[in-house]
């Protein structure tokens, strides 16, 4: 039987660039994948926005490994080139009663240490977009867009190059821990069973199933799933947009905002429906609520404009009703497992946040050797 020095569960944006990150400091990495490709859930269906991190509560890890976060990727990007833009973004207030939320929004950034937001009048605004309506907006010049398909192809270039391996559709059947590690049991066509010191959930929409599969880990550390879907519709058409257009933000959305891609494509999104499970059928009847919600700041949009695009689903630890939930990281000081790092409601700004999230798994491993 094989074994490993560490093994991680998940191949999205963020199981890769942990296993970019193990494999970079020596450690023997096996990257176990259900799917027959990497990212293909959350990571790629999402808006592809590199954050600022303007919204999060001060001194959270989502605040503390966004910003971080993105200062490492831009310059990842730089290096590898891979296709990113400083596009920046404009938060609209429509009318006078969203200014004061609007621009507390400064306030907030800068306790997070982003001090680069500034206030735009409409006019000013107007000048940078003139398709907008609004009595005026936050701008934020850090905000940019990704080619995520491409970034997650060189992560896990730059693992295989520093030894890792990664197998497709290998879904884990079982996982027992013990005082020589884990004992893993996958399954699939070619199934196999294989050893080693180090486990990282990195599952994403699966993380809290996969935690549950193993016996020895309190389940009191395990929070309740749930699923948030999104859809995205396109724009037909030249986008008149040369940044991002959000609008006020809401309890467990950012609302449906402008995004474009790396061709200059518009699409709205995301909007939000609480789900029981993965499904990512796409619901055209809500074509009357992004239209309305899209008039609020483009009034000269038109029902027809608007196109289905896709949808996706965030792996959230925090209900309807609950106060959003932060990013959570448990290692062993957590749960007393050894050699375990769970990974739970990675969801945006997982991706910004990739390459500082996969650093403190990093330094968790390291601190178990």
């Amino acid at each position: 039987m094989d074994r490993i020095d560490c093994v991680v569960i998940g191949a999205g944006v963020v199981g890769l660039a942990i296993a970019r990150a193990l494999a970079l400091a020596g450690k023997d990495v096996i990257i176990l994948e259900v799917e027959d490709s990497f990212g293909v859930h959350t990571s790629s269906r999402n808006s592809e926005v590199i954050h600022a991190g303007i919204y999060y509560q001060n001194k959270s890890l989502k605040a503390q490994l966004c910003v971080s976060g993105k200062k490492m990727l831009y310059e990842y990007c730089e290096r590898r080139n891979i296709p990113f833009k400083r596009t920046g973004k404009l938060i609209v207030a429509t009318n006078e009663s969203e200014v004061v939320t609007v621009k507390d929004y400064i306030k907030k950034a800068e306790e997070n240490n982003v001090d680069d937001l500034i206030w735009l009048d409409k006019n000013q605004v107007a000048d940078l977009e003139p398709d907008i309506k609004c009595v005026g907006a936050v701008f934020s010049p850090s905000t940019g867009i990704i080619d995520s398909h491409t970034y997650m192809l060189s992560l896990l270039g730059d693992a295989e190059n520093a030894g890792s391996v990664i197998v497709y559709n290998t879904p884990v059947e079982s996982i027992k821990a013990s005082k020589e590690g884990f004992l893993i049991q996958t399954g699939g066509t070619a199934a196999f069973e294989l050893q080693t010191d180090t486990l990282i959930n990195a599952a994403g929409l699966n993380a809290c199933d996969l935690a549950h599969s193993i016996a020895e880990l309190d389940k009191a550390f395990i929070p309740k799933p749930y699923f948030a879907k999104a859809h995205y519709y396109s724009l037909s058409g030249r986008s008149p947009f040369k940044h991002l257009i959000y609008p006020v933000a809401h309890k467990a959305s950012l609302g449906v905002h402008v995004t474009i891609d790396m061709g200059g494509n518009a699409r709205f999104g995301p909007d939000l429906e609480w789900v029981d499970d993965i499904d990512y059928s796409f619901d055209n009847s809500r074509e009357e609520a992004f239209y309305d919600a899209i008039r609020q700041y483009w009034p000269s949009v038109k029902r027809e404009w608007l196109q289905p695009g896709y949808t996706g689903i965030r792996p959230k630890i925090s209900g309807p009703t609950d106060p959003a939930a932060d990013f959570l990281i448990q290692g062993q000081k957590e749960h007393a497992v050894k050699g375990l790092v769970n990974l739970f409601g990675i969801e945006s700004p997982g991706l910004t946040a990739s390459l500082a999230i996969a650093n403190v798994v990093k330094k968790l491993v390291e601190n178990n050797d």
